[in-house]
């Protein structure tokens, strides 16, 4: 599944650290994401989501 967690990331000028700390998981997690090795679990996509208030949709885009 595609993503736009680092547009979501730059546009909040978060480091992924910081995302990370924020989410509750290790850097390596987003970092993952972020490059499309790792799919989040429904509870942490949405947990994203509600971090940067945008629907799910707008974060993740089914292959």
């Amino acid at each position: 599944m595609k993503n736009n967690l680092k547009v979501y990331r730059a546009i909040e000028n978060i480091t992924q650290q910081e995302l990370a700390n924020k989410l509750e998981v290790t850097r390596q997690t987003i970092v993952a994401i972020e490059n499309n090795k790792y799919d989040p679990s429904l509870s942490l996509a949405f947990k994203i989501a509600e971090f940067f208030n945008v629907k799910i949709e707008d974060l993740f885009i089914p292959e």
